[in-house]
This record gives C-alpha cells, sequence and structure tokens, in this order.
C-alpha cells in the first residue's frame, strides 16, 4: 500500500475544500450527467463532439472529486506557532526586504493544497518558503531561485 502525500492547510482552506467537493458533488456533477444526456440525443455518438466534451468533462469532474477527498482525507491543520512569535513557521506571514533594492514583500506560507501567490499565500514546497522556514526576524537568508540566488532580510511575522 502506497503512503499517501499530508496535505498541510489552514482551517479555512480545508473548509474550502469541503464545500468544493459538495458542489461538485451535488450540483456538477449532475449538470454534467444532463449534458451527457442532452448530447446523446444528437445522434450518431462515435461523430458526436458535444457528447465527447461532456464524456471528457465528466472525466475531469470525478478525477477533481478524487483528488479533493484525498487532500481532506490527509488533511494536516496547520496551527500558528505561537510559542514562537519570532519564527518563521506555517500558517505565519512573512515580510521581507530583498537586496539590493530594499523592496519589502508579505507572504503567508500555506499549503501546497491552498497556495495562490496572486493572493499573497505561498506553498511551503517553495523555494521562498523552504528558505524562511525556522528563521527569526533579522535573519538575512539565501534564496535558490530559477533566476539566481536572492538575498532577503526577514522584518516582520505576523
Amino acid at each position: 500500500m502506497a503512503i499517501e502525500k499530508s496535505f498541510y492547510m489552514t482551517q479555512e482552506g480545508k473548509e474550502k475544500l469541503e464545500n468544493e467537493l459538495h458542489y461538485l458533488k451535488t450540483e456538477r456533477r449532475q449538470e454534467v450527467v444532463e449534458r451527457i444526456k442532452e448530447a446523446r440525443g444528437f445522434g450518431d455518438l462515435s461523430e458526436n463532439s458535444e457528447y465527447d466534451a461532456a464524456k471528457d468533462e465528466q472525466a475531469f469532474v470525478e478525477s477533481r472529486i478524487s483528488h479533493v477527498e484525498t487532500m481532506i482525507r490527509n488533511a494536516v491543520i496547520i496551527e500558528n506557532d505561537n510559542d514562537n512569535p519570532d519564527i518563521v513557521s506555517l500558517g505565519k506571514t512573512v515580510t521581507f526586504k530583498e537586496y539590493p533594492d530594499g523592496e519589502e514583500e508579505s507572504y503567508t506560507i500555506v499549503g501546497s493544497a491552498e497556495a495562490d501567490p496572486f493572493e499573497g499565500k505561498i506553498s511551503n514546497d517553495s523555494p521562498m518558503a523552504k528558505s524562511l522556514l525556522g528563521h527569526e526576524i533579522g535573519t538575512e537568508v539565501s534564496v535558490a531561485t530559477p533566476g539566481g540566488d536572492i538575498q532577503v532580510q526577514i522584518v516582520k511575522i505576523d
């Protein structure tokens, strides 16, 4: 039996997945079934692009349901580490200065299941998060990026 991967997430992230799963199972699945029924009415299935598209969509929905169920089943809820408020850990928001320009950026470090850089949430598996985790305010850290290493200094942890 294969060992399943743990999915680190906040309680809010788990609730979003549970809501998505409910939607997929109760509404989306039924919508796809209706599309398949409708497409069958168009005649010969061997040349029916609507039927093929609906079947492809059904496969996607079923795959997503399976993936979301796995993520929920293997969810590890991130708890803020209040014992060490000055150490970067999962669930915390980190503000750092990037050298040499001194530009400040802030990101919340979350599990890969709820990472969204456009919302300021980066995965704990990302090079930036891996470099920051376990360090404290004032520490200078080297981050390996595809464009080369960059230096950052941790300014604030919330």
